[in-house]
């Protein structure tokens, strides 16, 4: 489907005062958050879509973006997340099989304005130097000094509890690629919530932005999943008697959800527990670690990370804004498993007595490259053994 073409004059003004004049390809509306750039070349719709990018502006850096439009299948969560999208060039002439409908319209269904017709490599390169920060984009105002005045309201990333915004809040299973309420909403989480008829080991996945391929490559593992609440208690999880825990990814500022972070704490020698992303910070941050804003942070599909255990480097799937100090771990207790390879920032640790696990980046991929995905399969193994990983 060929969307209306609207060509609507826009403007965009960063924090720091600099401006970028562009166009709308949705028509009019305004945008408002923090703006970071993904260097991914394909992949724009389960960008879109994933939680992890609530509240933020993205930043394609691939020149060329909707020119197979917009499907059924490829989708991160069940809305659009990011504030806005900002391109260099979009297609309006979407060729795919699976296409369904044009990006314009995809976005304007959900009011999210999209805008083209700028530099996003000049935008690029000034987010690398100065840092992801605040912006603002209205068809509306096109005023620099107007527009500037109202971005120094938005508030800033650092600082924000999104993860129970975006979190579900009724707990739901994952079963033939889709998710499935509970049968009795009323009742009372605990052990008989399982399904009496599957055997396969019970995994609880806390929901603080999870992305449905993380829950697919779950299941493809041989794994049940109930995702629950981020605010679910320690108590409801050892009432439900699960065989392993989960902690997803999700948006915003690792240190004020404190309550997950409470009950971590007491869930650390309960369960196998694996986490990616915000999961990934928060599990440290429960081990008595310490969290930190990156510059830029890592958002794209071509991330190199090596692994410390065996040397070999992989190419992951990255999108976070915030990384865990790799000086603030207590490697006594806790090896490093991971680095990141452009900035030797912290990608991943295991527990050397428990079985933790965890990693900043995402082995689910979609989109991206699949050299990490056998991390599901070494949590699998926790669950059935007990023992730390890469025992």
């Amino acid at each position: 489907m060929v969307s209306r073409q609207y060509k609507v004059d826009a403007l965009l003004v960063l924090e720091d005062g600099r401006a970028f004049a562009c166009r709308s390809f949705t028509g009019p509306g305004e945008a408002w958050g923090e703006i970071v750039f993904n260097t991914s070349m394909t992949g724009y719709q389960e960008v879109l879509t994933d939680p992890s990018y609530r509240g933020q502006i993205v930043t394609m850096t691939y020149p060329l973006v909707g020119n197979y439009g917009t499907n059924l299948e490829d989708v991160e969560s069940d809305r659009i997340q990011v504030a806005g999208f900002v391109v260099r060039e979009y297609q309006n002439f979407p060729s795919n099989y699976r296409s369904r409908a044009s990006l314009a319209n995809y976005l304007q269904e959900s009011r999210i304005l999209g805008v083209d017709s700028l530099d996003t490599r000049a935008l690029t390169r000034h987010l690398r130097n100065a840092g992801a920060m605040r912006a603002g984009i209205s068809t509306h105002d096109l005023s620099r000094q107007s527009l500037h005045g109202k971005v120094l309201k938005t508030p800033s990333m650092a600082g924000q509890n999104l993860a129970t915004v975006v979190s579900t809040k009724q707990a739901y299973f994952w079963r033939a690629d889709a998710r499935q309420a509970l049968t009795d909403r009323q009742r009372p989480l605990g052990s008989d919530t399982w399904p009496a008829d599957d055997e396969r080991p019970r995994v609880l996945a806390f929901d603080f932005g999870i992305k449905y391929n993380i829950l697919r490559q779950l299941s493809a593992t041989g794994l049940q999943v109930l995702v629950v609440p981020a605010d679910t208690s320690a108590e409801t999880v050892k009432a439900l008697q699960p065989d392993g825990i989960f902690l997803s990814n999700g948006p915003g500022d690792p240190e004020p959800v404190v309550g997950a972070v409470a009950t971590i704490e007491r869930l650390i020698d309960y369960r196998p527990m694996f986490g990616i992303c915000l999961g990934h910070q928060l599990l440290g941050l429960a081990l008595g670690g310490r969290t930190f804003k990156l510059k830029f942070g890592h958002r794209g599909a071509n991330q190199p990370v090596k692994n410390l255990l065996n040397g070999r480097i992989e190419i992951t799937s990255q999108n976070h804004g915030f990384g865990v100090d790799v000086n603030s771990m207590d490697q006594g207790a806790v090896e490093l498993t991971h680095v990141n390879l452009n900035d030797q920032t912290l990608e991943g640790f295991r527990h050397r007595k428990l079985p933790l696990l965890a990693v900043q980046y995402h082995p689910e991929a979609s989109p991206g490259p699949h050299d990490a995905d056998y991390l599901f399969g070494i949590f699998k193994e926790m669950i059935l053994t007990g023992k730390p990983a890469y025992a």
